[in-house]
């Protein structure tokens, strides 16, 4: 058991000459960093710690990027339910989450200018990867906590094979799709792509 209740890391503590009593401002002078630091109430310091405003349980945004982040992406990723969801978009890289139905896949695709690496939280499939479209000669049993990397220009395809629906995150360097994308099921991804 353990409380989410969070309280605030003090950024200014007054020097030993003002009896060092703590005071507190959210919004630092440092430009650098404007977002207050927290950490979990004490007496349960051994659970998780999220953002105040993103917990897992509410995405109450489609995309985090460029702004700094910190959560439990397993748990996020197993939640998500949306067949893709940009997460964090930056300059350089982007983090999408996706759900993939029994009996689905992502699609044979290729990206020519851009690695991928996949990791799998929950679901089971086939990966499989090629130069080729017709020659997909890397192929590989994947299930909850596989990781694989795809390198630019490669042809590849995940397809479940499994009973229950594959949760993955995906990292794209750079970023595939644009900011905020959110695509409930594969149809409508395939509707944006065109």
């Amino acid at each position: 058991m353990y409380s989410n209740q969070m309280y605030p890391i003090p950024y200014n503590w007054r020097t030993p000459g003002n009896a060092g009593r703590a005071t507190f401002s959210p919004y630092p002078q440092n430009p650098v960093r404007q977002i207050p630091a927290y950490y979990p109430d004490p007496a349960y310091a051994h659970g998780p710690v999220y953002e105040p405003e993103f917990r897992p349980a509410v995405m109450n945004r489609n995309d985090y990027g460029p702004a700094p982040i910190a959560f439990n992406i397993e748990e996020v990723t197993k939640r998500n339910n949306a067949y893709r969801r940009a997460l964090w978009t930056g300059s350089h890289l982007q983090l999408t989450l996706m759900s993939i139905p029994v009996g689905g896949d992502i699609g044979l695709e290729a990206h020519p200018h851009l690695d991928q690496f996949i990791r799998i939280e929950e679901g089971q499939g086939l990966v499989m990867m090629g130069d080729r479209q017709d020659q997909l000669t890397f192929q590989r049993p994947v299930s909850d906590d596989f990781a694989f990397i795809i390198p630019a220009g490669k042809w590849h395809n995940l397809i479940n094979t499994g009973n229950r629906p594959i949760k993955l995150y995906s990292i794209y360097a750079p970023p595939q799709h644009p900011h905020g994308t959110v695509h409930e099921t594969k149809a409508d991804a395939m509707a944006a792509e065109h």
